[in-house]
């Protein structure tokens, strides 16, 4: 049977409307520990407001600070902070690192009849043991270590009690607060963090199913196998002790990949797990169109066989026919088909309107050089060589320019001319269609696994670029065979 990523198919879970009720407890709530963190850094705006905006990273502490004051949802977000380097930059990023695994307790006993709630059965019969106090402390799912009766050892990851309902409410009070935030302060942090709640709605609402990640393990695991990626584990799932609620899998035994003091000690080489991953991806999106989406460092475990573990698939790009077309024109572009360039420029106007092209200030043919001198040193210089926040700020640079004001002008007066420009230039990407589109969110989740890459890529692969093998690149967009280049519909 041919392997194909249509087949994995993700289905959100249907949140609950939160009541009136419920939006005004956990609203009075939100608005009070972030008002806490918040009001100081608000005064200090305005008594420098003629000095300009305050930088990302005096902004970032208090957010995170808040972040963690009302937990839920807030720390899940926080989690798209501290793995986006490339749109935060790497201060603001590192701020956020503790939100990769935070969350507060859960009483056993919650904990309990939850698993036995889901598989219908009580605890005892499903597990030989299962330790009270959990090995994982997430956001949505806390993850405890357990015994079937067959003697496996595994790990249970259970949704917690209540979640639903605080997702749901977290949710419809995130916008207007990050609006507020991105308004009042005109700072782009909150502004890119006011544009990924879209995003963020439907990423979380598939993870709150984890029938979901039951599937994506299974299916990611016989592709591993087929594949020969003998380097890299998946778990296994036991969908007999799993529901909508609860997921047991192996246990995996290992360390963060970035814990250096365990890694120093081991004695294992990172450099080819890395590598073996980062082929993994490739071959993956460009064969099979699917992807872990969210391959941060929290996620990537080294094992005490020397071997690299991947953990929490509740997050799995699946790229449509578009994207995956426009993924297959960059990376020919970048070996070298001339032509294909035309074809990524051409689809980025088509999908976002005259709104690139004015926002830099380019025609058509500018905008080629200028995409090629971005994309391509991206992927084809040593990692250690490689920024993509300066790439974001390059492109930042350009648009200020090109509307005539100056990017490292921080007045008040630069900083209203910026937000007025950014607001008009998404109005115009948002009525094109591009904005939010299935593309716009397949890319954006390419993009930031290549922004993962980037830092494992650093600390490992320092003289390494991201294709370093180009032969593989090209074997591989051979075997993705003559691709259509995707119709659109007359806006």
């Amino acid at each position: 049977m041919p392997f194909d990523g249509e087949e994995l198919r993700y289905h959100a879970r249907t949140l609950p409307a939160p009541t009136n009720r419920e939006l005004a407890k956990r609203g009075a709530q939100v608005t009070a520990v972030f008002a806490r963190h918040f009001a100081p850094v608000l005064a200090k705006q305005v008594r420098h407001a003629r000095n300009g905006l305050l930088p990302p990273e005096v902004l970032a502490k208090p957010m995170r600070h808040a972040f963690e004051g009302v937990g839920g949802t807030f720390i899940k977000f926080g989690q798209i902070l501290a793995s986006s380097p490339g749109i935060f930059g790497e201060e603001v990023s590192d701020e956020f690192r503790s939100c990769l695994d935070t969350g507060p307790s859960v009483p056993f006993e919650e904990i309990r009849r939850r698993v036995e709630e889901d598989l219908g059965r009580p605890l005892e019969e499903v597990y030989a043991s299962f330790e009270r106090t959990p090995i994982g402390q997430a956001s949505i799912a806390v993850v405890h270590r357990a015994t079937l009766h067959d003697g496996r050892v595994v790990a249970v990851k259970v949704l917690r009690p209540g979640i639903e309902h605080l997702v749901a409410t977290d949710l419809d009070l995130m916008e207007p607060l990050f609006g507020l935030l991105a308004r009042q302060t005109g700072a782009q942090m909150a502004g890119a963090i006011f544009q990924q709640l879209d995003g963020f709605r439907l990423q979380i609402g598939e993870e709150m199913d984890l029938r979901n990640e039951a599937r994506a393990l299974a299916h990611f695991r016989e592709l591993n196998q087929r594949l020969h990626l003998d380097l890299v584990v998946v778990p296994e799932p036991y969908p007999e002790f799993s529901g909508q609620n609860v997921l047991t899998m192996d246990f995996l035994d290992g360390v963060a990949v970035d814990d250096f003091e365990v890694l120093a000690a081991s004695g294992i080489d990172p450099a080819p797990l890395i590598d073996q991953l980062i082929r993994g991806f490739f071959i993956m999106t460009v064969k099979y169109r699917i992807f872990h989406g969210d391959i941060h460092a929290g996620n990537l475990l080294l094992l005490r066989d020397g071997r690299i573990g991947v953990i929490d698939w509740g997050i799995v790009g699946r790229l449509d026919e578009e994207t995956h077309w426009f993924l297959c024109r960059m990376l020919a572009a970048v070996l070298g088909e001339e032509a294909a360039w035309d074809d990524v420029t051409a689809h980025i106007i088509a999908t976002y309107g005259p709104a690139i092209g004015e926002a830099m200030g380019m025609d058509d043919k500018q905008l080629t050089a200028f995409f090629r001198s971005m994309i391509e040193p991206v992927l084809l210089k040593p990692f250690g060589d490689v920024s993509f926040s300066d790439m974001m700020n390059a492109t930042q640079v350009q648009v200020a320019e090109a509307h005539g004001v100056e990017f490292k002008d921080h007045s008040l007066r630069s900083m209203i001319k910026r937000v007025r420009l950014q607001r008009r230039i998404h109005k115009m990407a948002t009525d094109s269609g591009g904005m939010m589109s299935d593309f716009d969110r397949g890319y954006f989740l390419l993009g930031k696994q290549l922004m993962y890459f980037e830092r494992y890529g650093k600390l490992f692969l320092a003289d390494v670029p991201i294709l370093s093998d180009p032969a593989f690149i090209g074997t591989l967009l051979e075997e993705a065979g003559e691709l259509t280049p995707p119709k659109r519909a007359e806006k």
